[in-house]
């Protein structure tokens, strides 16, 4: 990457910064999302995060850190280092963001992957969130989503009613239909608890879904074979 220095006065930017050894090691980040997913573990890498690779002391000041003191105190993974444990300084307005959009992820993936045990059906976003609302649940820009996602699961049970028990399914597919929709089922899930093609052409999978999924496989199902698919459960 070409380095850069930056004016002040000029340019504004959003760092990570980490304190250590008495000394101060910042770099300039480019794309903040990525710079937290960077963070809870995902692989992205570093020209999707960074406006350059270089090392500042003072970035404001366009000084960079000593190479010796990088070496000595940050060691090979210096990069790696300020920005899994450094502070990232970021702005009201995307601090907001991040934490609005991991609120809507969580709610989409509660809605997606759970049920009211009473009426088999996925609870409707507004309940999830009135919930979240009643329980007091604050999303922080800075929480890991799958961490978060059980605390707000153990909250609002305490106000609805949820279950992520799975379903399974057996589904037998005329054989007119069971190449687009093997296809298309393979696009939907990781993998198939069991998968039989019979004498005559037709298919046969055995699949594993959450309640909230078992609604979409119904209709995606129904949709590709025209309502001639066999659905078991």
């Amino acid at each position: 990457m070409q380095n850069r220095t930056y004016d002040k006065e000029k340019v504004s930017f959003t760092l990570a910064r980490l304190k250590k050894g008495g000394e101060n090691f910042e770099i300039v980040i480019s794309d903040v999302d990525n710079a937290i997913k960077y963070r809870e573990g995902k692989n992205i890498d570093l020209k999707d995060i960074l406006q350059s690779e270089t090392i500042f002391e003072s970035a404001s000041k366009g000084i960079k850190a000593s190479d010796d003191k990088i070496k000595l105190i940050l060691k090979d993974n210096a990069i790696d280092n300020i920005l899994k444990n450094g502070e990232l300084h970021l702005t009201a307005d995307q601090r907001q963001k991040l934490s609005t959009d991991k609120r809507n992820k969580i709610i989409e993936k509660i809605q997606r992957e759970s049920v009211d045990p009473k009426t088999g059906n996925p609870h409707p976003r507004q309940r999830i969130e009135l919930a979240m609302e009643q329980a007091k649940v604050r999303i922080d820009y800075s929480d890991n989503i799958d961490k978060k996602l059980e605390s707000v699961i153990k909250s609002i049970r305490t106000i609805i009613p949820i279950s992520f028990e799975k379903v399974k399914l057996t589904l037998t597919i005329p054989s007119k239909y069971s190449g687009s929709t093997y296809s298309a089922l393979r696009n939907r899930m990781n993998k198939f608890s069991k998968e039989e093609w019979l004498s005559n052409g037709d298919l046969k999978i055995e699949i594993e879904v959450t309640g909230g999924q078992k609604t979409d496989i119904y209709t995606l199902i129904n949709k590709l074979t025209n309502g001639e698919a066999i659905i078991e459960e």
